[in-house]
């Protein structure tokens, strides 16, 4: 068992460090992710840039507060052709997201930060490939009608261990990845860290 705050709200996050042997203490950031995202993509930066600088963030801001235990910040994007499409803030934005991403691949990029003091004393990051299936409009509504407003608003449009999975006709990747944590590299970093 290895302690660690998560920088995070996010229950599934907290569920896959839970299943992995951590003791989780939930401290949300908080951090205003759209004005920091703005300023990135001004500057040019991929959505794997914007998505490794917005884990640190959040993770050097909890650990801030905290002295000499890890924190453990998370950020996933979307990364269709260059473009970042982040987590829907509404139903419209959710069926506008999943009409770009209708029959065709993207990466989801999952990055992750530990910190301790206030810096960032190691960061990973890992992709996923996913291919959507084509679906008619119709459909996609469909489909939205069966998701709930917390796990919509949470997940990237997809929930991959429930009814996303459903949208995909191939996925590359580790599962873990594509809801938000890459816990076999996590696990390694902390192993060696003890």
């Amino acid at each position: 068992m290895f302690e660690i705050i998560l920088a995070s709200k996010s229950k599934v996050r907290e569920e896959i460090l839970k299943k992995n042997g951590f003791i989780c203490n939930i401290q949300p950031s908080n951090v205003d992710e759209e004005p920091v995202k703005e300023s990135l993509i001004k500057e040019g930066a991929t959505p794997e840039i914007i998505s490794k600088n917005l884990a640190e963030l959040k993770a050097n801001k909890v650990s801030n507060k905290f002295h000499d235990i890890i924190v453990l910040g998370a950020d996933s994007v979307i990364d269709l052709d260059g473009e970042l499409i982040s987590k829907p803030q509404n139903r419209d934005e959710a069926l506008s997201i999943l009409k770009k991403l209708n029959g065709r691949k993207h990466s989801l990029i999952s990055s992750v930060c530990i910190s301790k003091n206030g810096s960032m004393i190691w960061n990973y990051t890992e992709k996923a490939y996913l291919t959507m299936k084509t679906f008619t409009n119709k459909e996609l509504i469909e489909y939205l009608k069966k998701i709930p407003d917390d796990i919509l608003f949470a997940y990237n449009v997809y929930q991959i261990e429930g009814e996303g999975r459903n949208l995909f006709v191939n996925i590359d990747g580790d599962e873990n990845t594509i809801m938000g944590l890459p816990i076999n590299k996590i696990k390694n970093y902390v192993r060696d860290y003890k």
